[in-house]
């Protein structure tokens, strides 16, 4: 598998597959938002956009990052989003740097939406794949060190099924958002949140990202030798 790690801003062209990483915290929450049952995740282009999407369909639950806001039922913090019953319903994101990755892909013969918590099942669909595979290194303009121990996890994962994980924990733990969101300096945030998105390999499930309509729909898709249920 030839891999690589670009920023948002570096993409010039759609690539064949693409796996959107964002750490702390956008698909982190996603996938908890799954795990609470959640059908489907609509990635809004704006706030604009999920506040009228929720307007038109006021039994969808809108998330945003930062604090409270009207209009919004949940902020993007996976230790609050865990005790949240989603069964069977459709969440709006849009955050400040996961959603913007996944939308700017959105041509990609297949788009994951990927985080540690996810990483395995991630990994599981990229062995299926022998063509390049593109990394979209969301956080700080592609220089987040979460997001990129993440995406090179994967990567090296998807090749050599036994990598160990501590390295690449290690550096997302000593990252700059990790510590903002341990001291306070972003809103929104729980107290469990840093360790939550440091978990490896939570779920069983990769997120896959597609075009539905003009909508870009985020989707759980599980993977048989992770789990015996079949695919969602």
């Amino acid at each position: 598998m030839d891999a690589r790690f670009l920023g948002i801003s570096d993409l010039v062209e759609a690539p064949s597959v693409a796996v959107v990483v964002d750490v702390m915290r956008a698909f982190t929450v996603a996938a908890w938002a799954f795990a609470q049952g959640a059908d489907k995740i609509v990635l809004a282009e704006s706030l604009d956009e999920a506040l009228a999407l929720k307007a038109r369909h006021p039994d969808w639950m809108a998330l945003k990052d930062g604090p409270p806001a009207p209009g919004f039922d949940m902020v993007n913090s996976p230790g609050m989003l865990r005790s949240v019953d989603l069964h069977g319903r459709t969440v709006v994101q849009k955050t400040t740097a996961g959603t913007v990755g996944a939308l700017a892909v959105k041509e990609a013969s297949l788009v994951l939406c990927a985080s540690f918590a996810v990483a395995e099942a991630t990994a599981q669909v990229l062995r299926t794949r022998e063509s390049s595979v593109t990394f979209v290194v969301t956080g700080e303009d592609g220089q987040a060190d979460e997001d990129l121990a993440c995406a090179q996890y994967i990567a090296r994962r998807a090749t050599e099924a036994g990598t160990d994980a501590a390295e690449f924990l290690r550096r997302a733990g000593e990252s700059r958002a990790a510590a903002e969101l341990a001291e306070g300096v972003r809103q929104g945030v729980h107290p469990d949140d840093v360790a939550l998105c440091l978990e490896v390999d939570r779920f069983p499930f990769a997120m896959v990202a597609t075009l539905e309509g003009s909508l870009m729909v985020l989707r759980p898709r599980a993977m048989p030798t992770l789990t015996e249920e079949d695919p969602l």
